[in-house]
């Protein structure tokens, strides 16, 4: 399909569709201003990520993850040098069955100070074993009498402190670069195929999965957001839905001799963001199924691998092809809000028809928008690095890979395994 050809089969792509079908003759544009009953609407299939679809079918139709929390290992890299002074004691902790605000709260309170003094870079996951770095503001370096060692957690639950340093800066979120995920696949059954060797088929079916690990490592896999983003059965999405169905909160003034140029936007921060991912998500559907997701399109806007800088360019020459293939460079999709003045041409009319073609994706937009959330770049490319495999025995495969900040494990075992059980 050509870039085209995209705008006039938006209709029958959208991941969204089957479960969001319109009237073709209705006025799209109303739902801008008209409610929708949200009873007819299946949030719970919307964003139920093992709809998206994937480049090339998955070798392996079935899999358990999460097994046991030991077969999802999360390895925070965040490469710092320290100072070894100042009031900041920074805490390289390994933690298993607690999630990342519990432990903050743990934290706080050992070392008696405001939950707000406590900083870290991201949230992992519960049901894993992770490793990850915390920050505690300690005026004049006094610490507790007692070691760290919390008695408030469950039985399968532990905290293990391997590293300090004193530093002259708090962490802050979104600080850490990547993360190393080491993931254990068990009792894999593997898709069938007509041509499969019916001798020996196991055999064939892991050259088939080696063959497509190999793949991904140099093409990388569609940068979806994973189902965390949306919550259990959608919540995410039908709080943000609930959110946008309420007046937006009028900025309050500041004074006069305010270095502040204007209030904070409201903060509800998980329900923005899960209504700017699923639109994003319902475009990098579109784009996977007329194959432009690691291509580029007129007017689209690049980023640079490995970093937030986006630009834009007139022409699509030999040159941007080169990088593109590269992975110097990936296409990128809109998180949706205001000021979205990037991107033109093909690309352009690609995104605004996602959503126009969609009541859903229209009332979250409009939200986001009334909101005055700016519009940002995500590249719809996500590249794999650092990627390793192995057989434990003829149903189990270990990963081991690294991601960039802001990016899910659960895209690259999407493009792995059909059915993910945990």
């Amino acid at each position: 399909m050509t870039s085209q050809d995209t705008s006039s089969d938006i209709k029958n792509t959208s991941a969204t569709q089957s479960v969001l079908d319109s009237d073709s003759d209705s006025d799209t544009n109303n739902y801008a201003t008209n409610s929708f009953d949200l009873s007819d609407i299946d949030i719970a299939a919307i964003t139920d990520t093992a709809n998206l679809p994937q480049p090339s079918r998955p070798p392996i139709k079935q899999a358990t993850y999460k097994a046991d929390a030991t077969d999802f290992v999360v390895n925070e890299i965040l490469p710092l040098e320290f100072t070894d002074e100042g009031e900041h004691l920074w805490l390289h902790i390994k933690k298993l069955g607690m999630n990342t605000a519990y432990l903050a709260k743990l934290l706080s309170e050992w070392a008696d100070i405001p939950l707000r003094d406590v900083g870290y870079s991201g949230l992992k996951d519960r049901h894993a074993v992770t490793t990850q770095w915390f920050s505690l503001r300690i005026p004049k370096k006094q610490l507790p009498p007692t070691e760290f060692a919390p008695i408030d957690i469950g039985e399968n639950e532990s905290v293990v402190i391997l590293a300090q340093h004193w530093h002259n800066k708090k962490l802050n979120r979104g600080t850490h670069r990547a993360n190393q995920f080491i993931i254990t696949l068990r009792d894999i059954q593997f898709a069938s195929t007509d041509d499969e060797d019916t001798e020996s088929p196991e055999q064939t079916a892991k050259q088939r999965v080696d063959q497509h690990l190999a793949h991904i490592d140099e093409t990388g896999v569609p940068n979806y957001f994973g189902p965390q983003r949306f919550g259990r059965q959608g919540n995410n999405v039908r709080e943000a839905l609930s959110l946008f169905a309420r007046p937006a909160r009028e900025p309050k003034p500041q004074p006069k001799k305010s270095k502040r140029k204007r209030a904070p936007r409201e903060q509800n921060t998980m329900e923005l963001s899960a209504a700017r991912s699923l639109i994003f998500n319902e475009i990098l559907a579109v784009r996977v199924r007329d194959g432009s997701w690691n291509a580029a399109l007129a007017g689209e806007v690049f980023n640079l691998d490995g970093s937030g800088s986006i630009f834009t360019s007139e022409a699509l020459d030999d040159t941007l092809r080169a990088r593109m293939s590269s992975g110097d460079i990936h296409p990128t999709a809109v998180l949706w809000g205001t000021g979205n003045d990037k991107v033109s041409g093909s690309a352009a009319a690609l995104e605004n028809e996602v959503v126009q073609h969609s009541p859903l994706l229209i009332q979250l937009a409009t939200g986001l928008e009334q909101r005055d959330v700016k519009a940002q770049r995500r590249a719809l490319r996500l590249p794999i690095e650092q990627l390793s495999w192995e057989w434990s025995d003829e149903q189990t495969l270990v990963l081991s890979f690294t991601l960039t900040t802001g990016s899910f494990a659960t895209s690259v075992l999407a493009s792995l395994v059909q059915q993910m059980d945990s």
